[in-house]
This record gives C-alpha cells, structure tokens and sequence, in this order.
C-alpha cells in the first residue's frame, strides 16, 4: 500500500501567507486543523508521527505554520497575531474542506502552545465549522509555577474538549488538570498517557516505546471524535 503524502498549502492570512500540510486519507470524516507548539514547526518529527497516525484511523489533519516559525524566529509572536493565524487556518479550513461532495467535520487544536491558541481563538468567538477541540499537551502553567490561570477562558469554549496529557507533564499539574476538566463538566474529557512528559516521551523503563504512546493517543483521538455528535 502506498505511504500517504502530505500537500503543501499556502493559507492567506492577515499577516501573509501561512505555510500548511495537508494530509488527507479517502476514507476521512475529520480534519484536524493542527498547531504546532512554541518551539518546533509543523515538520517537526512528533507532528509527522501524529499526522501519519491519524491518517492511518482515517483522520485528514491539516497543519500550519506560525509565522515566526517560519522566519526562522525563537521566540513566539504576541497572542492576538498567533490566534488570527489560527482562525485563518480554520477559516481556510471551513471554505476549502468543509463543503461540497464530500465534507469533512472540522476539529481544531494542536501541540501545548498550538492548543492553546486555538482555544483562546474560540473562546473569543466560535471558530468556523469547527465542532470540537482537541489537545496535545495543553499548557496549564509554567514549570514550577502551578495555577489554573490559564484555562480561565475555556469556561467561555461552547464545543466539546479532549485533553491529552502526560503523567510527567511539568507544564501541567495532573492533579490540578484533573480538576479543571472536572469543572469544565461534561464537555471536556481528560485521557491521561500514563509515563509521558510534556514532549510525549516516555522512559525506556516504562516498558513501551514512544510509537506506542503516539499510538494510544491516536486511538483516543479516534474514538473520542467518533462519539461526537453531529
């Protein structure tokens, strides 16, 4: 069977062109409109890993670049410009992929930084077409500085949420990520990738392979959107 390649895409934003991939099996009913976290872009080898597995469940996911990454910057741009590229990204996502003879469901999010762009996207006003937000690593709070400030504004997310997160994230306390998805009620759901950091690595001790959390998280990400209502 022939390995699925990614298309490359220019989205057109506000603030210029925005690099994207597409990764689009036949068979899809989703795309996930991905970001990348703060400090690695959409190629980097964990956003290949869970594109290429989402694929393999029959998920498209469309990733985009940050402008900054892409100019080859280090430190991220403000909060407003990183959020309009992302509702450009959903808005390309919404005219190009969620229409016509075959639409897709859209759902958004991405990697730490990249999640929580999005859900402060839609949490200041619904972001097209997108049903549900998913989460790679949400960034409750910087290492050693344990707080809940940061979800304050998924209490404003009108779609449902999935977290994905690791046992030995340092930048979110498990304890108190439990208890902000216990607040945030039924409309988020917490799966826990027991022995990951915040990277998704995982110990050789732990017994299984990173491939095998990535894994994990694939499936969860599949089942979970197949529950969604429509």
């Amino acid at each position: 069977m022939k390995e699925l390649s990614p298309t490359e895409l220019r989205i057109p934003s506000a603030h210029g062109d925005v690099h994207a991939l597409l990764l689009r099996p036949q068979a899809a009913d989703w795309l996930y409109v991905l970001a990348h976290g703060a400090g690695a872009g959409m190629r980097h080898t964990f956003m290949d890993d869970i594109a290429g597995r989402l694929a393999a469940r029959n998920i498209a996911t469309l990733r985009y670049e940050y402008p900054y990454m892409t100019a080859g910057l280090k430190r991220p741009d403000r909060a407003p410009k990183n959020e309009a590229v992302t509702r450009a990204a959903c808005d390309f996502a919404a005219h190009e992929f969620a229409a016509g003879e075959r639409p897709l469901r859209l759902c958004a999010g991405g990697k730490s930084m990249g999640g929580r762009m999005t859900s402060q996207a839609q949490a200041a006003g619904a972001l097209p077409r997108v049903e549900a937000l998913v989460f790679l690593g949400f960034p409750l709070h910087r290492p050693g500085s344990v707080s809940a400030e940061r979800a304050a504004h998924l209490h404003d997310v009108a779609v449902p949420m999935l977290f994905l997160q690791g046992t030995r994230d340092k930048l979110a306390d498990l304890a108190l990520m439990r208890s902000v998805t216990a607040e945030l009620g039924t409309g988020a759901t917490l799966h826990v990738v027991d022995g990951a950091d915040h990277s998704f690595h995982v110990l050789k001790r732990s017994g299984r392979s990173e491939g095998e959390a990535l894994d994990e998280m694939a499936d969860a990400i599949a089942t979970w959107l197949s529950a969604v209502p429509s």
